[in-house]
């Protein structure tokens, strides 16, 4: 399979990779090239940015979340009819999730989809020294093709034709182009990062002026010439994504709104693949879970941030305790087990009423609790096999208080380097699912099968709830 691709990485985080990668793909599909775009790591918020500039959803390529065959099946599946994939890296080019390789790196990734780099370099505090910067990252694993190098928030033309002359001597290695110091092209961040494109922002904008701004100083041409050139990668043997669908197609109820939007697009083609239905709702608007609602799907975001509107829907958390009450299968992974928690203590120390089909409450910290987890299935669920193993990760600022002993715990977090101890996460309560672990579900497609006939077996007794 030929497919066109290139990697948009950097020295380090905050070096703009997020920008430029945004504004290539705005500006290859204003061409009217099909941009598939790709997120590596396991971040949310950055593929809403590419999703909005192609037009399409942007899928994450996780090394630890994900075996090798597994991001080439999903690579593949998603880059299927488009002209090109462009993928943002994460940190900088051979940061992973250990000190001693580069293993969930976007130079891992570089050399699993052998697929061209180019690197984004902060040059806005050096001048000759940027050809140091790019020699050590260009010999650092010859296997890593380093195809180019695109300048960011440079002082102005003159800035950067005196860095780009350093590194084209120094090191043989292209610069692409160059983006100028501008406030416009600051996006606006928080606790756990950027702002998401679920919430109401001026992000058309932002992305026509990164889309302009690359066009004038940056050699679109090239970049994607360097993309053509990528080898063609071998066909899959298998395809996760072919299920035998269940009959007749269940409806999942999926979380989304500017609370509640930190999902995988794998997780929702693998539930469609295996024959579900997915109604999407707002726990911040709608007053009813959809009609006909078989399984609910609560998955992550800011619930805290919008934790008043989220009190005042008192309609809906009457559904939803009555849908649990049914017998639904519901699952919720980390700000949807905030959700269904008694209350949500914000930093300010507010507390505001939640659904309360857990007791305790979620309160809000400042200490970020950050990380992959290997993690094992205690006891049997609609969901989990006991003693089976998945890989997830944890995203949050909020701890769980008031949790009873003796409620079921889900998992059994596996110590690491970070977590030398043994830790149980989550809760099993009933048909309720709910942990801060957030899992891919390409990992081990049996969930969506899984998730698809628990909704199945389910009849609603009344519709809407």
């Amino acid at each position: 399979m030929n497919v066109p691709r290139l990697i948009i990485a950097a020295t380090s985080s905050g070096s703009g990779k997020t920008t430029v990668t945004a504004g290539l793909i705005a500006a290859l599909t204003a061409r009217g090239q099909r941009v598939a775009p790709f997120k590596v790591g396991p971040d949310y918020i950055d593929p809403g940015y590419h999703a909005l500039a192609a037009g399409r959803p942007c899928h994450n390529l996780d090394a630890w979340l994900l075996t090798p065959e597994q991001i080439m099946a999903s690579f593949i599946h998603r880059s299927a009819g488009a002209d090109v994939a462009v993928i943002e890296g994460v940190m900088g080019l051979f940061d992973g999730y250990s000190g001693e390789d580069d293993s969930g790196s976007a130079a891992h990734l570089a050399r699993l989809l052998q697929a061209p780099v180019v690197l984004v370099l902060d040059a806005s505090a050096m001048a000759r020294s940027a050809a140091a910067v790019v020699r050590g990252f260009r010999d650092f694993d010859p296997r890593v093709p380093l195809a180019g190098v695109v300048l960011n928030r440079v002082g102005g033309a003159g800035h950067a034709r005196l860095v780009q002359t350093a590194i084209e001597a120094e090191t043989g290695v292209p610069v692409l182009g160059y983006l100028a110091h501008s406030p416009e092209l600051v996006l606006p961040e928080r606790h756990l990062g950027l702002v998401p494109t679920a919430e109401s922002g001026p992000w058309g904008e932002w992305i026509s002026y990164v889309r302009q701004s690359m066009e004038a100083t940056v050699d679109i041409d090239r970049m994607l010439s360097l993309a053509e050139a990528a080898p063609p990668l071998l066909d899959l043997a298998d395809d996760p994504f072919n299920f035998q669908p269940v009959s007749p197609r269940p409806i999942i109820a999926i979380a989304r709104d500017a609370a509640f939007n930190f999902i995988y697009e794998d997780n929702l083609d693998l539930l469609r693949a295996a024959g579900a239905e997915l109604v999407f709702f707002s726990p911040l608007a709608d007053a009813a879970l959809p009609r006909g609602a078989q399984a609910l799907y609560l998955c992550g975001g800011f619930p805290e941030l919008y934790a008043a509107d989220l009190a005042r829907n008192q309609p809906l958390h009457t559904a939803i305790r009555a849908a649990y009450a049914d017998g639904l299968p519901i699952y919720a992974e980390c700000g949807g087990l905030m959700y269904v928690t008694e209350a949500i203590c914000d930093l300010q120390g507010a507390v505001h009423p939640m659904v309360g089909l857990l007791p305790g409450l979620s309160a809000m910290t400042p200490h970020l609790t950050l990380g992959y987890r290997m993690f094992r299935a205690l006891d049997e669920s609609w969901l989990w096999q006991a003693g089976e193993t998945m890989r997830g990760h944890e995203f949050h600022h909020s701890t769980w208080q008031g949790r009873p002993e003796h409620l079921p715990f889900l998992y059994e977090l596996q110590p690491d380097a970070l977590v030398p101890d043994v830790r149980r996460e989550g809760a099993r309560c009933g048909n309720l699912i709910a942990s801060y672990t957030h899992i891919h579900f390409l990992s081990q497609p049996n969930l969506a099968a899984r998730f698809a006939r628990a909704a199945n077996q389910h009849s609603p007794r009344s519709t809407p709830l």
